[in-house]
């Protein structure tokens, strides 16, 4: 667009951006959409965290997320050199099987991966199995570290199982006064991933 409104070739103007601009191209990122009060909730809610976690304190991040398992194809790197177009396909199902998948990151480790699953399905995310994990599977795993179980604090989103009545009460029983969450005991900002670990690296990592 720049070169037909210029009346120049392409290969000018990047000439121009590049060598004479020192100018470089970059991607546009796509981020969690954040509201005006955001930024505001999201301010307070470190700072009291910062101001709960004393030294010496091990916090466990946690979330669930979704893995497809029909694989993806990087169509930039992907390329077929030929005389002739081969036409080659990659066909993804409308709707690809996937898993879902739980972990826990702090300092000291991580916890995981727990598959939300039954009889080898995928299954969805309630509060009853979401209790379950936490007893049977997280729980046990953490005493392991051997650490006093009075440093360690346990943040989580906002998700309905999460913060169902029982999810709660479970939580309490084991982090009395440090729970990071939504109806916990420092509130956890809503839309905000890129705060927790497990979202601003562990997926991105493991699905890369």
């Amino acid at each position: 667009k720049h070169a037909a409104a210029l009346g120049i070739s392409s290969r000018t103007v990047r000439r121009i951006l590049h060598c004479d601009l020192h100018l470089h191209p970059y991607k546009m990122m796509v981020v969690q959409e954040l509201r005006p009060e955001d930024c505001v909730k999201r301010t307070d809610a470190c700072n009291a965290i910062l101001a709960s976690l004393q030294p010496g304190a091990i916090l466990w991040s946690s979330d669930e997320a979704h893995f497809h398992l029909s694989g993806t194809v990087n169509k930039q790197n992907f390329r077929y050199w030929a005389a002739e177009n081969p036409r080659n396909l990659h066909q993804r199902p409308l709707h690809s099987p996937k898993v879902t998948v739980w972990c826990a990151v702090s300092s000291i480790g991580i916890i995981g991966p727990y598959f939300f699953e039954s009889e080898d399905a995928t299954v969805t995310v309630n509060a009853v199995r979401y209790c379950e994990m936490l007893e049977n599977f997280f729980f046990p795993k953490m005493e392991e570290y051997g650490e006093e179980m009075e440093a360690f604090w346990f943040q989580q989103d906002g998700a309905t199982a999460h913060t169902a009545r029982r999810s709660r009460q479970l939580l309490q029983e084991q982090f009395p006064g440090r729970v990071i969450s939504l109806r916990g005991d420092v509130s956890w900002p809503p839309r905000s991933p890129d705060l927790s670990p497990c979202d601003y690296f562990l997926w991105g990592y493991l699905k890369s």
